[in-house]
């Protein structure tokens, strides 16, 4: 029998994107969560999550959200020059520059460090509100299975070469004990088995699958090597609409694959809908308006809500 990981990114992005996932978590709807670092409303929204630890049924696991792409440097933007928009303290790398820093050897190192500094800031500042968050759920008899460190990313960017170096250094380096980095590796054989639903997915996902499917071997090598539970993630060919039809369709797939390989299946969502009036310079209007606005994100909310129903009857 495999185990199923319910999971939803994106926890401190805004205060109603948190707000949303808090409603899943009070109906114990979510097995972990990902908490976004750099947002300036990191700390209120931490506080939100601490408010609630008592009530809830239980914490689920938390891990950090690395994000190179919006919210502001932790480390600072002198120490940071290359990952930060001219002139700014704001995130600022794309996945096109990220690849540029992987493959252009005069900027490569140099840009590892940063990625390193970064990495560090924003580990240090998640890390230390699990520790807090872990305290509290203690305190209240709340269960919670939080072990070592957590890690993955925005857009799934520690999968990339120069970010993975420099994350596995800082681990290392750091004697950080790590229980969990995430292997976007998404089996694509279920999607294709299932050929009434080609015309609903976006192409551009595909190749996102294939492309972190590259990726995904050193991973898996790493986790091997380090004693992580070998996984499969599911939420890259259906981004952006994690939807309960096309779930129930294809879960029986996914589920017979990842038993069949012995993995972990991990079941990604983004169940918090932002409001308009959260769109500041910290997020780019351009994601905003493709992503945290759209109601799709409500479609996933009430894909979450059915989930635990789903895995259990498969059982």
């Amino acid at each position: 029998m495999i185990r199923t990981d319910i999971h939803a990114d994106d926890y401190a992005l805004t205060v109603r994107t948190s707000e949303d996932m808090l409603s899943c978590m009070r109906k114990g709807e979510l097995d972990s969560i990902s908490i976004v670092p750099n947002m300036s409303c990191f700390q209120e929204c931490m506080d939100m999550l601490y408010a609630e630890i008592p009530q809830l049924p239980f914490l689920p696991e938390m891990s950090v959200h690395l994000d190179f792409v919006e919210g502001r440097s932790l480390a600072g933007a002198q120490s940071v020059p290359l990952l930060v928009r001219d002139g700014s303290d704001l995130m600022g790398l794309t996945w096109g520059g990220v690849f540029l820093l992987s493959y252009l050897p005069w900027k490569r190192r140099a840009a590892k460090e940063q990625l390193k500094r970064e990495i560090r800031a924003q580990i240090g500042a998640v890390q230390a509100a699990v520790t807090r968050a872990c305290g509290i759920a203690r305190e209240h008899d709340i269960p919670c299975a939080q072990g070592g460190l957590r890690i993955d990313s925005h857009q799934h960017a520690h999968m990339i070469p120069v970010v993975w170096e420099a994350l596995t250094e800082v681990i290392a380096e750091d004697k950080t004990a790590t229980e969990y980095i995430r292997n976007s590796r998404e089996p694509l054989s279920p999607f294709v088995s299932e050929i009434s639903l080609w015309r609903t997915y976006r192409p551009v996902n595909f190749v996102k699958n294939r492309l972190l499917a590259l990726y995904s071997r050193r991973a898996d090598r790493y986790g091997k090597a380090c004693g992580m539970e070998p996984m499969y993630l599911w939420g890259l060919v259906m981004s952006g609409c994690m939807d309960l039809d096309r779930i129930r369709r294809l879960y029986p797939k996914m589920e017979a694959k990842a038993e069949r390989d012995g993995r972990v299946l991990e079941i990604l969502f983004h169940p918090g809908l932002a409001l308009p009036e959260e769109v500041t310079e910290e997020i780019g209007e351009e994601a905003a308006e493709g992503f945290y606005l759209r109601r799709d994100r409500r479609t996933e909310r009430e894909a979450v809500a059915h989930m635990k129903e789903l895995t259990a009857a498969r059982r």
